[in-house]
């Protein structure tokens, strides 16, 4: 059953918790509490947000002399006026452009009057022919959730056009702080330094094309997680590679699981030979692929590792975890081979056609992990890839809930539900936007739960270490990458210990 003891919960490594990430309205409610239990009114926080934005912003671009600020009416607009200000006092050449005063009732309002005794206001218009070194963008920041409209857009542009870095306060203007989806336009941002707690909507989605480089300002303020639970975890294969421990000497081939690939239609060997050969480079004992007879000799050429059957009598009882769906196809041999699996009731990775099967014949199992792409989520759930987009931690949380198990909902900053916790999966790059890298992935993610690792662990190391081998890969360029370039970096990547001390402790339950 592998290299862990699936019968003992005991000695199964959970899944960390990772990085803890929040909704706007969690950080919103939160704020004048956390505030309070440091002896700061709203104000004396702002000022503390201002003072971390400008250490930043001289740390990172120290050659910089003159700054524009664009600050809005809100508190966000606050927090670039206490940063023109300190920006002034130490002689940097500082011009703020605004989008009107903050209301009396916002801490905001203060730092506007500070500001105004000291330097004015500029409109779009005003400001001067040549550009500045810097841009901060203090525009909008946590607030809309609503398409932008008004003069807020021609200022977003305006900073956009300008072709020089950028800062963000807390979050690109016009990018949703919840999920990641722009508002109709979006600060394009070098950096973004957010503050108190990362917000779920700058690791997922389209953030990735806005936010830059994010940094996380806490302000001296208490943890979060003392007074809420968050919304997710944010993981990459630094925070998991420590489950991958070095394998007893003792160990056999039995030992490390069996893996069964069932798909390849006629035509399609591709998928299913990539999504094989992932398997046998995770580490799983033995791998069979089932696919139609004439795929077969293509299957193995090269791949003498490679079992091989027959689709017509695939054996049920022999895998440990089965990967069902690459290259499955549409047609009548694919339909039989789809109610074969699903009466078999074997644990399996879930992809491709047999996610479109799937949507047509929903179930709901416990023992099998799905891993759909937006387009193929938007058909589990019935609705459109745009609905799926829109709110992607709303869809991974539906899709469990419908077919249970877990769920993987791929794209930049891939989420993973298992019912009881969401989680973000960093890593990975645009030249992985190319054919077979989700068969790398299942055939990954089958490996590592065939050799002992729970659902939930398999698949979120499964996914950054997927997600660090395409970043390995794209050293030699994004544009072009191929999914099988990714494989030798797999067989790097699970088997980290090559690189740490042989002094280590390696009894640690793991993999």
């Amino acid at each position: 059953m592998g290299t862990l003891s699936m019968q003992n919960p005991q000695s199964v490594p959970q899944p960390p918790a990772g990085l803890p990430l929040w909704r706007v309205a969690q950080i919103q409610s939160l704020e004048p509490q956390l505030a309070r239990q440091v002896g700061l009114d709203l104000y004396g926080l702002m000022c503390r947000a201002g003072q971390a934005l400008f250490e930043h912003l001289t740390h990172h671009w120290p050659q910089a002399s003159r700054i524009w600020i664009f600050c809005g009416a809100g508190n966000n607009g606050g927090d670039g006026y206490v940063l023109a200000r300190l920006l002034l006092e130490a002689g940097y050449r500082v011009t703020v452009c605004g989008l009107g005063g903050p209301a009396a009732k916002l801490p905001a309002h203060q730092a506007w009057l500070q500001w105004r005794q000291l330097g004015p206001v500029l409109t779009l218009a005003d400001l001067p022919a040549s550009a500045p070194d810097l841009v901060v963008d203090a525009l909008l920041g946590i607030g809309p959730s609503q398409p932008l409209r008004g003069p807020v857009l021609a200022h977003i542009a305006a900073i956009n056009g300008l072709g020089v870095p950028v800062l963000a306060v807390d979050v690109p203007s016009g990018l949703h702080a919840d999920t990641g989806q722009p508002l109709g336009a979006v600060v394009r941002a070098s950096h973004t330094l957010s503050f108190i707690g990362h917000k779920r909507g700058l690791v997922t989605g389209e953030s990735a094309e806005w936010v830059g480089r994010l940094v996380l300002a806490p302000l001296g303020l208490p943890e979060l997680t003392d007074f809420a639970a968050p919304e997710g975890g944010l993981l990459d294969y630094s925070l998991l590679n420590e489950y991958l421990r070095r394998r007893p000497r003792h160990l056999h081939k039995g030992d490390c699981g069996r893996v069964l690939l069932c798909g390849g239609g006629p035509g399609m060997p591709g998928a299913l030979r990539l999504a094989s050969e992932a398997a046998l480079r995770a580490g799983a004992g033995l791998v069979r692929a089932s696919s139609v007879t004439a795929n077969l000799p293509l299957l193995a050429a090269g791949r003498p590792e490679l079992m091989l059957s027959d689709a017509e009598s695939p054996d049920w009882r022999w895998p440990t975890v089965t990967v069902f769906g690459p290259g499955l196809g549409q047609s009548s041999w694919a339909e039989r081979q789809f109610a074969g699996w699903l009466a078999a009731e074997v644990p399996s990775v879930v992809d491709a056609d047999g996610l479109n099967w799937l949507a047509r014949s929903p179930q709901h199992r416990d023992n099998w992990i799905l891993t759909p792409h937006p387009g193929e989520a938007a058909r589990l759930l019935g609705c459109t890839t745009a609905q799926v987009s829109g709110d992607r931690f709303a869809a991974v949380r539906a899709l469990q809930a419908r077919f249970g198990g877990v769920v993987l909902l791929k794209g930049p900053g891939t989420l993973v539900c298992d019912g009881s916790q969401v989680w973000v999966c960093q890593g990975g790059n645009p030249g992985m936007a190319s054919g077979g890298m989700g068969d790398l992935l299942a055939g990954l993610i089958a490996a590592l739960w065939a050799q002992g690792l729970t659902q939930s662990l398999a698949t979120l190391l499964g996914v950054c270490l997927h997600g660090a081998a395409g970043d390995l890969a794209a050293h030699q360029g994004e544009r072009g990458m191929l999914a099988s370039d990714l494989l030798p970096f797999i067989r790097q990547l699970v088997n980290p210990q090559e690189r740490r001390d042989d002094n280590e402790d390696h009894r640690t339950p793991g993999l």
